[in-house]
Parts: C-alpha cells; structure tokens; sequence
C-alpha cells in the first residue's frame, strides 16, 4: 500500500476543497455567459501564471518531437474532451448534478484498466459499477420526465468523465520521460488555443463583458483550477497508484452538491441524494483498500 506523504495528503484536501467549490461556481460562470469563451478565457488567464511558476521552478519544458504522438494522446483524451463536453453540460444541469457525473470517473477507469490493461476486476469492484450505473440511471431517468431537464447533458457529462477515465490510465502507463509540470503546461496550452478557437467558431456573435461575478468566477478558474489543481491532479495521477486519491474524489461531487444547494439554491431532490449515496458506494467499491491477509511467522 502506497503511503501519502504529509505533502501530498495536504494536496489532496487543497484539490478537493478547490474542485468542489468550483462546480457552483462554474454554474455561476456560464448562466448567461458563453460557456466555451468562459472557459477559454479562465485558461487563457491561468496559462501564463503556471508558465511563470515553472519558470521560477526551472522546469524544462522541451518535448521530445519523438514524444508528440504521446503527448497529443494524452492532450485529447485528458483535455480536450473532458474540458469541451463538460463545459457545454454545465449550463443544462445543476453544478451538483454534474459533479456527481462527472466523478464516475474512477468507475469507468477502473472498467478500463481491466479491459485495456489487463487488470482484473474483483467482485467488489463490479459492485461498483453496478451502483454508478443505478446512480446514473436515476439522474438520467429524472431529467427524461423533467420537461426543464437535459438528457443530452447527462450524456455529455458522462462522455467526459469516459475520456476523463481514459486519459487517466494513459497518463498512469506514459513512457514519457519528461516532468509532469512540464506535460501539465503542454496540455493546458493546446487546450487553451482549442478552447479559444472553439469560442471563436461558435459563440463569437454573442459575445459580451463579462459582468463582476462573472470576472470573480474565470478568475478563481484560472487560478484555482489551471494554475493549481489541474496540474496538482496530474502529478498525483502519474506518481501516486489510484488508492491514494480516493478520499477526495468522494468528496469532491459531495461538497459540489452541498454548496451549490446552499449557494445557488439548487433543489435536491430524491434522486440526487441516492445518486451521491451510490457513486460514493461505487468509487468505495472501486478505489478503497482491501485488507491484507495476516502474514504467517
């Protein structure tokens, strides 16, 4: 069993309490403000600041031309899905709901990585999915019989946290010598310009200033997000085994659903609380540590 470090239990709650607060507050952001152009300005902010960081550092961030393929691989299914698809399901859930879908990532990686890399699946780890699955389908059969719901969100939303899934476990196995900060800012970068260009394409006639509350949500993106946990969540990913995250991946859709039911008056219903009850069974199921069997003397 890996042992967290002091340090990297200390990131772990930073991440945590940072992500799950941002997902009202990403809410916040795009109601009544081109979600694409959001995000494309939060990391348009956010990218520099994590360039001067890794400056200060002295992080060579040189890539390898023989390490490209890797690194646009890991920069589509990591970045460029997630960060698209969420963003547009955000504006047509509650931030509560879409952090509970969103974190059955765990799930879908622990179903990829024994489809993909051959790691076997135990029973508990099946249960896990099962109660994901019932967690999902509760959401997407509330959103069928709400006229103001969105199955076409929860479909995204669950397509982000596959490719989510899917970027994890690649990162886990890359080959790529280089360090993580430094494939972290190349991810962030390509993102930006694809988030930006995206913006440009599609939301450039409804474009507008954003109003303060607004600036106050793409700041704490840029900063929050981009230039901390994002590159955090990254590191962790690529040193620690998935156990050493567990914790605060269950805890991150849960603090989401609180806070934005407290901050943006989002109504729980039924279904919400059953389905952050059964994703936090799943990732349990999936992620926790099973007790070594005693050694014999």
């Amino acid at each position: 069993m890996h042992t967290l470090t002091r340090q990297q239990a200390v990131l772990l709650v930073l991440i945590t309490l940072v992500w799950g607060f941002n997902w009202p507050i990403m809410k916040f952001g795009v109601t009544g403000f081109p979600p694409l152009t959001f995000r494309a300005i939060s990391m348009g902010i956010g990218l520099p600041v994590l360039g001067l960081f890794l400056w200060w550092r002295s992080v060579p961030l040189r890539i390898g031309r023989g390490h490209w393929p890797e690194l646009a691989r890991l920069t589509v299914f990591n970045m460029l899905i997630w960060h698209t698809l969420m963003i547009l399901a955000i504006p047509t859930l509650s931030s509560g709901r879409a952090a509970i879908l969103g974190y059955t990532m765990p799930v879908f990686s622990a179903v990829l990585g024994g489809w993909w890399f051959g790691q076997r699946l135990t029973g508990r780890a099946w249960v896990g999915v099962a109660a994901a699955g019932a967690g999902v389908a509760l959401l997407l059969w509330h959103e069928l019989t709400n006229m103001a719901g969105s199955p076409v969100g929860v479909v995204m939303m669950l397509a982000a946290a596959a490719s989510w899934a899917v970027g994890t476990q690649m990162l886990r196995h890359t080959s790529m010598p280089q360090p993580t900060l430094a494939i972290a800012f190349w991810l962030t970068a390509v993102t930006t310009v694809w988030m930006a260009a995206l913006a440009l394409l599609f939301e450039r006639e409804v474009w507008g200033w954003p109003g303060a509350g607004v600036w106050g949500a793409i700041v704490y993106n840029a900063l929050g997000i981009f230039a901390f946990a994002q590159v955090v969540w990254l590191a962790l990913a690529r040193d620690l085994p998935p156990i050493a995250s567990t914790l605060s991946v269950m805890f991150i859709p849960v603090l989401s659903v609180f806070s934005g039911a407290w901050w943006l008056g989002e109504v729980l219903h039924w279904q919400d609380w059953a389905a952050v009850l059964l994703v936090l069974v799943a990732i349990a199921a999936v992620l926790w540590p099973r007790r070594s069997p005693p050694s014999g003397r």
